[in-house]
């Protein structure tokens, strides 16, 4: 007999299970299920009103197309790419919430999920699969729907951690291969260069590091080659952390929560990083009920936590989920990460970002635009980073801060930003 007994369907068969008025959950990242969200979306004309939960997903959304809001209403968690769109259009909604709380959502039936959506790897001889690439919020949905459909898929590298979970755990399989979904590494400016070279130089030997995707992560990684002894409890990471952990550079040593182990939520990148992670006993990924907790994230010493930001005004408080009221992102772990990082005995909370758009606006302003959300407060902010140089706002006076923050804005921008101070003090 089978180890998935007699559960082994086809995805236009298991999507059956979906009905109008249901909440569904999409697994995130590059663990999206495409060929169960694929094979959902083409049943939009018998469906209405199915709620959509997710984060960050990788691949198209072929759901989030206006022309099918009467079958599906995207509520976010947070933003990508594939549904900013969507959101932006008010076809699908957002919801506000740290990274650290939303599982709790699912766990306390405050969105009680009918169908879950995951991708796992082929269960071994035991029977347990691996939730692979992403644990996040996902583990728990699927703990927390009525009925749970997985696509197995022998591209999802197992990895170790809470993501390993028994076949009787799941309700359907649908088996169907298909390659994760990869970010290319397009290089970074010498702007985005300096930044990471400024941050390393803030980075002690011993520092335990949450870093994320995109640019400015992977240039403060590249920048680091000359450390010792640095760990990794993060939310996210990419292939930035491979040369560093082959160089011994990571190693844990000093971590206080899961020592010697690379901690993180989910991860995105390319095929070497999937191959780095499958069956590698380094790598822990957690709960981001765990991970981004912030008395865990404090546990660890020197603790540095490297954020963006999409403005910054000149008091100290932090955009980084909307530009103006439109959403781009989401609130995300941001918080989680820069409270941790600050209560730890030796940490840096690092908000780092260029000093203007790709536009040549500048990201330091007077005022946040209006409708902005602040996802760092003012009170919570600390180090902040760009091109032109390391500024620490703690124990600032406003007077200060507006002084230290113009003194990294671009050169373009410092006299008007100047003009405005005056104002702004009256």
């Amino acid at each position: 007999m089978s180890i998935f007994g007699d559960m082994t369907t086809t995805a236009e068969e298991a999507v059956k299970y979906i009905k109008s008025n249901d909440n569904v959950f999409i697994h995130s990242a590059a663990a999206v299920p495409s060929h169960l969200v694929k094979a959902m979306t083409e049943r939009a004309q018998e469906l209405r009103n199915v709620s959509i939960y997710q984060i960050h997903t990788e691949n198209e959304a072929p759901y989030a197309d206006p022309k099918l809001s009467e079958s599906f209403t995207i509520k976010a968690l947070f933003v990508g790419s594939n549904i900013r769109a969507n959101i932006q259009n008010t076809h699908g909604s957002y919801i506000p919430i740290f990274l650290s709380e939303a599982a709790s959502l699912f766990r306390e039936k405050i969105v009680p999920l009918d169908v879950a959506l995951i991708t796992v790897s082929p269960p071994d001889k035991h029977g347990y699969c691996s939730m692979g690439t992403s644990i996040d919020i996902s583990l728990a949905a699927m703990q927390s729907a009525k009925i749970v459909i997985a696509q197995v898929n022998e591209f999802m590298p197992r990895t170790m951690g809470d993501g390993i979970i028994h076949v009787d755990t799941i309700d359907y399989f649908v088996h169907h291969n298909a390659p994760l979904p990869e970010i290319a590494d397009h290089g970074s400016q010498e702007e985005v260069n300096t930044i990471g070279k400024h941050i390393a130089s803030i980075i002690e030997d011993g520092s335990t590091l949450q870093t994320g995707i995109g640019a400015i992560p992977n240039a403060v990684l590249a920048s680091l080659g000359g450390h010792k002894d640095l760990g990794v409890h993060t939310e996210m990471f990419s292939d930035g952390l491979i040369p560093l952990v082959e160089k011994g550079v990571i190693n844990g040593r000093f971590k206080r929560k899961f020592p010697e182990k690379i901690v993180a939520s989910f991860v995105v990148g390319s095929q070497k990083l999937y191959d780095f992670l499958d069956d590698n006993p380094m790598v822990h990924m957690l709960d981001a009920a765990y991970v981004n907790n912030t008395a865990v994230i404090r546990k660890h010493p020197k603790m540095v936590a490297i954020n963006s930001a999409i403005e910054i005004d000149l008091t100290g408080q932090v955009c980084a989920d909307s530009i103006g009221s439109k959403i781009f992102s989401g609130v995300g772990g941001q918080m989680d990460f820069i409270r941790g990082a600050s209560l730890s005995p030796g940490g840096k909370p690092i908000i780092a970002m260029t000093s203007t758009t790709r536009k040549g606006t500048s990201k330091i302003v007077p005022f946040l635009k209006q409708g902005a959300g602040v996802v760092t407060t003012r009170a919570h902010i600390h180090y902040v980073v760009t091109e032109y140089g390391v500024v620490n706002l703690f124990g600032k006076t406003i007077e200060e801060r507006i002084k230290l923050l113009i003194s990294i804005a671009h050169p373009a921008h410092r006299e008007m930003l100047e003009e405005s101070a005056r104002l702004l003090l009256g």
